[in-house]
């Protein structure tokens, strides 16, 4: 159809309805093809058969704020009033009570610490001393024993705080590592490149929790009389070895990755090992890597929860520990949504901050 615009004998001719506006992106992406508008109803259909009793479940029919287990089940929905009960000892473990202000402190500062550090603004040298000074803050909130704060012993730590401890300084500190084994790994050396075969391949040849065990009930034994290690270190310590492993493999195959040329052309230029290195390969492989990297972080701050073999009560435990409670049994539902949801907004914001970092260097490549 043809529309006079008012300027000579001109015309705008519109497009069809059904190949533009949201009729356009419908049949575009959902009814392209009759199987393509099969599968839209068979999965509309679906929903239609989920979502409902889902809705019900969780809001309608839900029972909200103070409540007991007894109106829980009559209510027949979700029992958040077992949250309401219990989130302080899922979030916190067994924290003293009247004390939790401090690891909420604690977990603010982490997470402001991790905004920072995703800002390219703020990568520089001076962002080491900015994580130390940091975590310097929260170990000493944790503990206390200063300033009138009254001591609080790792074996009372629990919950989110734990869990973000373990994960953050041990991805922080396996990471330089990895790289040093990376790198050596790949070094002319054949010492240097066999200890860092050995250490990778015996550290990734054995399960995280077989780690975990050794470090707690094993190392101790080696130790001299009347000497200990403290609990919570050697499991972090188990963590960063093994985390190590892992991401050092991950920067070999971005080393690997990197053409040829990039080398020659260094060695050309008359760089010594170091400055090649650190100027022009490894930034290279870095950016390469971004995504087996994040899904390597992410998986190492699901796996705090194999901590509670040795003892320890991250946030997955802390839950499993609030459903043995006689007064609030059954609930497991809520308990693992819960956390559930605390889970995926961590392993969320780095999905797709590594999304948008990948996306901003391959930018900043291009131009």
């Amino acid at each position: 159809m043809a529309q006079d615009t008012g300027v000579g004998s001109r015309s705008v001719e519109r497009p069809p309805v059904l190949s533009a506006g949201p009729l356009g992106w419908l049949r575009a992406n959902l009814f392209s093809t009759w199987y393509n508008a099969l599968l839209t109803i068979v999965i509309l259909w679906v929903l239609l058969q989920i979502v409902p009793p889902m809705a019900d479940w969780l809001v309608l029919s839900a029972q909200w704020g103070e409540g007991s287990q007894e109106a829980c089940r009559a209510a027949g929905g979700a029992c958040w009033s077992f949250i309401d009960e219990k989130w302080r000892f899922i979030v916190f473990g067994t924290f003293p009570s009247d004390q939790h202000w401090r690891p909420t402190i604690a977990i603010l500062l982490i997470i402001g610490l991790l905004f920072v550090s995703s800002n390219r603004n703020f990568w520089s040298p001076w962002l080491g001393l900015v994580w130390v000074v940091g975590m310097g803050l929260v170990f000493g909130i944790l503990y206390g024993g200063f300033l009138g704060l009254s001591f609080v012993p790792n074996t009372l730590w629990g919950g989110l705080p734990l869990t973000l401890v373990l994960s953050v300084v041990g991805l922080a500190v396996a990471f330089p590592f990895a790289v040093l084994l990376a790198l050596g790994r790949r070094s002319d050396l054949p010492f240097i490149r066999a200890m860092c075969v050995g250490f990778i391949e015996l550290i990734r040849g054995v399960p995280l929790i077989s780690i975990l065990f050794m470090a707690s009930v094993m190392f101790p034994l080696f130790l001299p009389t009347g000497v200990t290690i403290d609990k919570l270190l050697r499991a972090q310590i188990g963590f960063i070895l093994f985390a190590a492993a892992y991401q050092a493999e991950v920067v070999r195959g971005g080393l690997q990755a990197i053409p040829k040329g990039q080398y020659e052309a260094a060695d050309g230029l008359g760089l010594s090992y170091w400055q090649k290195t650190s100027k022009i390969i490894l930034p290279q492989a870095l950016s390469i890597v971004i995504p087996p990297m994040v899904n390597t972080f992410i998986s190492f701050f699901k796996d705090t929860s194999l901590v509670i073999i040795i003892g320890l009560f991250d946030l997955m435990s802390t839950a499993k520990a609030a459903l043995t409670d006689p007064a609030w049994r059954g609930f497991y539902r809520e308990a693992y949504i819960f956390i559930g949801l605390i889970y995926f907004a961590f392993c969320f914001f780095m999905s797709r901050y590594s999304q948008w970092l990948e996306t901003s260097l391959n930018r900043s490549r291009r131009h």
